[in-house]
């Protein structure tokens, strides 16, 4: 009989939903159990704002000490919680087809963001998702709410709060997209790098399991992602930091003709079909987006180019908005290596 492997979780509904589906697609593609081991993290224990903790690492550091001292295998992460420096011993070696990246909000008595009266209390623990809600403009009172899925949503049931703003995916993998009132449009609120995509992480000299993992493995997820992530590791910025990013990939015509909208969001990752012309390749289209926290300023960018370039594209978005002025707006100077041009 096969070894089961040990697979480092948090241990909230939403973080075993999400590793009990990666544990699944493991057996499936490899004939290997898998059980669960739940680990608790800081950020689960404390009920801080993450970014007065730290934002960076606070839902990842307990797991990856676990994988360094031989507890666990492998863990999974939600991808936007991991640092964007690479981890000393360990090794991404998965990243799945990513679910609907996009935000949502859920409200009471089915509004959506533009029915909410002024003054409407909508709760949210992301500074980014803040940022993003006052840049609108429709005068509602955004409040920091932590505490996980449930008890967030029972804030609007209970009438503490008018709305609050969560991510698709996280709902989806709970069965709960019932309670949701709006799809936000990336337009209005920017995904946060790495939003819906998961990360599966293992020792980087476990050479068996990272090869089992690839078969997990989603290139045009992981290409998207990468880009999303590049654009925060050049603003040096953290996860709870409010920048957003988002990359899709899809087929372009090399003939020159002009560039037609990006799929709408979701697609991202999903392998790109149909029995175009020859003519037609990859291309990665990334939006960044940097908002002050009071809404006043916005930087938002874009660029395309082949999805083989993904972290070059993601530097250049990352450079464009530093020479609009984005490291002063998340509070940090432009680095002097920032400063030389990108070839």
């Amino acid at each position: 009989m096969s070894t089961t492997l040990r697979l480092g979780t948090r241990g909230s509904r939403l973080a075993m939903a999400q590793s009990r589906r990666v544990a699944d697609a493991i057996t499936a593609a490899t004939g290997q159990p898998v059980s669960l081991v739940e680990i608790t993290t800081y950020g689960d224990v404390s009920d801080e704002p993450l970014a007065t903790i730290g934002g960076t690492g606070v839902f990842v550091s307990a797991l990856r000490e676990s994988l360094l001292a031989g507890d666990v295998d492998l863990a999974v992460h939600s991808l936007k919680d991991l640092p964007t420096s690479p981890a000393d011993g360990l090794t991404l070696a998965a990243v799945p087809l990513r679910a609907d990246p996009r935000d949502v909000l859920c409200a009471r008595d089915g509004l959506t963001l533009g029915e909410l009266p002024p003054g409407s209390k909508v709760g949210t623990g992301s500074p980014r998702r803040a940022a993003q809600l006052r840049a609108l403009g429709l005068d509602l009172d955004v409040v920091p709410v932590r505490g996980n899925v449930d008890t967030r949503l029972s804030k609007v049931s209970d009438g503490l709060l008018d709305g609050v703003v969560l991510a698709h995916a996280g709902l989806d993998r709970l069965s709960r997209l019932d309670a949701v009132t709006e799809i936000l449009d990336p337009i209005q609120v920017l995904p946060a790098p790495g939003q819906g995509a998961l990360a599966v992480e293992c020792r980087r000299d476990d050479a068996a399991l990272i090869k089992q993992l690839a078969q997990l493995d989603d290139p045009m997820t992981r290409a998207a992602v990468s880009a999303e992530r590049v654009v925060l590791a050049e603003l040096e910025a953290g996860c709870s930091a409010p920048v957003a990013a988002y990359a899709v990939v899809a087929e372009a015509d090399m003939q020159g003709e002009e560039h037609m909208d990006p799929p709408p969001a979701g697609v991202a990752g999903e392998p790109v079909g149909g029995t175009g012309p020859m003519e037609l390749y990859m291309e990665l289209y990334i939006r960044g987006a940097v908002v002050s926290d009071d809404g006043a300023v916005t930087i938002r960018k874009s660029v395309t180019g082949p999805v083989g370039q993904a972290e070059q594209l993601g530097r250049a978005l990352a450079h464009e908005m530093l020479d609009d002025g984005a490291g002063t707006v998340i509070g940090a100077e432009m680095p002097a290596s920032k400063k030389e041009n990108v070839s």
